[in-house]
């Protein structure tokens, strides 16, 4: 068994995180049916409920703030604590308390029809106030750990600065040892563990707790596959909020870059959109599934069971990206196959660019057209489409033609990805398909160089004069690794 864990931090990720459990939930098979491709191994793991009945729940831990997990609730049906109180948050006062009672939440339409096994209804925009209205699985108490030092969308103390999570985990480390009381337990389930992967917002505060987390996780482990998706907020802003967005993402960049293994960042209101993909850039609901819809494709072959031919370990996909061990950040393209408008006609093609912008908030210089090079690719397809597979070798091979040998592999998996009740409809069609063709492209190319540059540039402007130097520095180091060891068209025309 090679099992990975999952580790999220914040609001963006947890909604992102609900639509992946959702989805693995939904590989789950019963009775007659026909086995599952998928090795439920991996991410879940076996238990035993407060009545004695196995159980099976996600190898996660879930952090957020006070306020931020609507009625999700630490027990649930499958387990009863025995201590409801956890003792790490309670006061040394032995004198008589006050209650303070707050307002309830009231259970969403959909949770109250899950829980009741009726036919649960349409979700909306307005519908979903909280990541766990939507939620469709059970989840062992000890993966839920709020933190409440901080309010969610609070004005009075905003989860904000990259400083503030970096003193928050420090300080939560110091007295409670977060490692050994949230991520042991898990860790010492697995057998050979294949790596974790780590979802979180890198341009607020809790970039700064996931940077000192993962300092501390690669202090206790040593090397090893961990993969961050970090999500960006590229909606509308005050210019005031996205400075500072802009520094908090300088500084995860820089840290994220020495202790993981792969960074994947990932912007939630991509820049063109295809007519039939319809996205409500206000609605973390429906920005995170998209979101969520390519992490899943692009971790789909390491959950296969060893008889699916797509089936590889992270370790075997993060060899192909970064082979050199120095190319740590990686951009994700994503392809849909939608159904075409008429019947009889082939499946019309869009592709989504989920990495986020490299343009500056100072200066003029824009995101380059030019064609960038391709260092390493890995492509993910899925779906019934197996001449879509010998066309995608083709096209690689006109690429090696046309600029030299680069690393690349391909994973095709006959699992489409399905569309549940909980996922929104941002997939239009004709009809009401219950699952969509989705192709993922994770690439290292000159492109990424152009966004550190850029990031760097807004870096010099942002950050105070004593950590300046050395992320900028740092910064620059990792742009240029995109750069060297090939020659541009300009050059061979030169010689």
């Amino acid at each position: 068994m090679h099992e990975i864990l999952t580790l999220q931090f914040g609001q963006q990720a947890n909604y992102v995180g609900t639509h992946f459990w959702n989805t693995q939930e939904s590989y789950f098979t019963y009775g007659d049916e026909e086995q599952s491709p998928i090795d439920h191994d991996i991410s879940f793991r076996a238990g035993i409920a407060a009545d004695g009945s196995d159980t099976y729940t996600p190898r996660t831990v879930i952090y957020d703030l006070k306020g931020a997990f609507g009625t999700l609730r630490r027990e649930n049906a499958l387990y009863e604590l025995q201590n409801p109180q956890d003792p790490t948050q309670l006061g040394s006062w032995a004198g008589g308390a006050i209650p303070l009672v707050l307002p309830s939440i009231t259970q969403s339409a959909y949770q109250q029809a899950l829980d009741s096994g009726a036919e649960p209804p349409s979700l909306s925009s307005d519908t979903v106030r909280f990541w766990s209205d939507y939620n469709r699985v059970f989840y062992h108490p000890k993966s839920i750990v709020q933190l409440n030092e901080y309010e969610v969308n609070s004005s009075l103390m905003p989860f904000e600065r990259w400083q503030t999570g970096e003193e928050l985990f420090t300080g939560l480390d110091r007295e409670y040892d977060l490692l050994d009381r949230d991520l042991r337990p898990f860790l010492e389930e697995c057998d050979h563990l294949q790596g974790i992967q780590i979802l979180t917002s890198t341009d607020d505060a809790w970039g700064g707790f996931a940077a000192k987390y993962l300092e501390r996780v690669a202090d206790d482990l040593g090397k090893g596959c961990r993969w961050v998706f970090g999500f960006q907020d590229e909606q509308r802003m005050t210019r005031e909020r996205k400075l500072l967005q802009r520094a908090n993402t300088a500084q995860s960049t820089f840290v994220l870059d020495s202790v993981a293994s792969v960074q994947i960042p990932l912007g939630n209101v991509p820049r063109a959109l295809p007519p039939h993909i319809q996205l409500g850039s206000q609605s973390r609901w429906e920005t995170s599934a998209l979101q969520s819809a390519a992490i899943e494709t692009m971790t789909l072959p390491a959950r296969l069971r060893s008889t699916e031919s797509a089936r590889a370990k992270l370790d075997a996909l993060e060899a192909v990206l970064n082979g050199d061990g120095k190319r740590r950040v990686a951009a994700c393209t994503m392809t849909i196959h939608q159904e075409a408008l008429h019947s009889g006609q082939d499946p019309e093609t869009f592709d989504v660019d989920l990495f986020p912008s490299s343009s500056q908030l100072f200066g003029t210089r824009n995101e380059s057209t030019s064609r960038a090079h391709i260092f390493s690719q890995v492509k993910i397809l899925r779906g019934d489409r197996d001449q879509l597979a010998d066309d995608d070798e083709e096209s690689h091979e006109a690429y090696r033609r046309r600029i030299g040998d680069f690393r690349d592999s391909s994973h095709l998996s006959s699992l489409a990805f399905p569309l549940l009740s909980s996922f929104p409809g941002i997939f239009q069609s004709t009809r009401s398909p219950r699952n969509v063709d989705i192709d993922v492209s994770v690439i290292t190319s000159t492109r990424i160089a152009e966004r550190i540059r850029a990031i760097e540039a807004d870096a010099r402007r942002l950050i105070g004069l004593d950590e300046r130097e050395a992320l900028c520095e740092g910064l620059a180091v990792m742009a240029e690794e995109y750069a060297d060891g090939w020659s541009s068209d300009e050059d061979d025309d030169e010689d």
